[in-house]
């Protein structure tokens, strides 16, 4: 189990689940020094129609769940979005993660997000990246759609931002960032995160730490030819 292995993880920036699903692939890693184990971030949206310029987050929120997620005096047992961000909460304590949905106000398009993302990664920043665009949106409420915010966010983890800047005024690799998600969805990807160990093995949803551990672990064991005969439907 020498060699080193790549895990793809496809995830959205505004995934609540993939910022979890991030923290656990990181102590996943730490759970087996032994594997020299690379992190390739990959793009996904889980809603393409969200405008450009984004949508107010409640008002998106109340037409995806049918229900006022402001409405307190409904049961949760009848209100699928107040389960989920319950169970968000506790396990982001548990990860050290302060979700805070209350103060939520914005709901971008993530198109320009998964740029800067693509961009950082190039340069050996794409952790750095990742990190700071899911505090940034679920901790800050800073809009992760606005071409200026992101540009603050390059600049935060070391890009040049006026390079940022101006390669988000333009189209640059917006193809790229399509053209992976598509592949992805290809491939059978349904939801998100998901990690992709070397092209052959998947696991789906945010896994604890302990089952991603298994993914990397199996994903290591795989001889050339194993490589070669597995894939995804």
């Amino acid at each position: 189990m020498s060699q080193k292995i790549s895990i793809e993880m496809v995830s959205d920036l505004v995934c609540p689940w993939c910022w979890l699903g991030l923290r656990r692939l990181k102590a996943a890693i730490d759970l087996v020094p032994e594997i020299e184990t690379e992190i390739l971030f990959r793009p996904y949206q889980l809603d393409p129609t969200v405008p450009e310029d984004g949508m107010d987050y409640k008002t998106y929120m109340k037409g995806k769940f049918g229900s006022d997620i402001d409405d307190t005096a409904k049961s949760a047992s009848k209100n699928r979005w107040a389960q989920m961000r319950a169970a968000l909460e506790d396990y982001g304590q548990a990860e050290g993660i302060p979700f805070d949905f209350d103060h939520m106000n914005m709901r971008p398009n993530t198109t320009n997000a998964h740029r800067l993302v693509h961009w950082a990664q190039g340069q050996g920043k794409g952790l750095d990246a990742k990190e700071a665009l899911f505090e940034a949106y679920f901790k800050d409420h800073r809009d992760i759609g606005d071409k200026n915010v992101l540009a603050d966010i390059g600049e935060q983890i070391g890009l040049d931002r006026a390079i940022i800047a101006d390669l988000l005024k333009g189209d640059a690799d917006k193809d790229t960032v399509a053209r992976e998600a598509n592949l992805f969805m290809q491939m059978g990807v349904r939801g998100v995160p998901c990690f992709i160990g070397n092209r052959a093995i998947a696991v789906q949803g945010a896994e604890s730490a302990e089952n991603i551990a298994k993914l990397i672990r199996a994903t290591a064991e795989q001889t050339p030819e194993d490589a070669a005969r597995v894939g995804m439907e």
